[in-house]
């Protein structure tokens, strides 16, 4: 039984760092590159990093939370002309995973 939890867990953490890999590879496209069935937001504390998600995330409670702080932390005009959410990248990074995920 605890061999295949450690399994588990192993195959968890693979996923998390392909699926992370995935999401830098995505990220780091600049200008407006942006596929369809995605958009482009900011991301981090001090420096923004530029994510590029699948517009299915605009479903989950989870990131309408996130979306619902942005628009109380900066309104509707941004001086970064994109949407930019309030929360560390490490955060949005493991919210991101988990949503892929489900």
């Amino acid at each position: 039984m605890g061999i295949k939890l450690m399994g588990i867990a192993h195959a968890k953490q693979k996923f998390q760092r392909s699926l992370s890999a995935r999401l830098r590879a995505v990220t780091d496209t600049t200008g407006t590159d942006v596929p369809k069935g995605h958009f482009a937001v900011y991301v981090g504390e001090g420096k923004k990093k530029r994510f590029v998600i699948p517009i299915s995330y605009l479903s989950h409670p989870l990131f309408l939370d996130l979306l619902n702080k942005a628009r109380e932390e900066y309104g509707y005009d941004h001086p970064t002309g994109g949407l930019t959410i309030p929360c560390s990248e490490d955060y949005f990074v493991a919210l991101t995973t988990g949503l892929n995920s489900s």
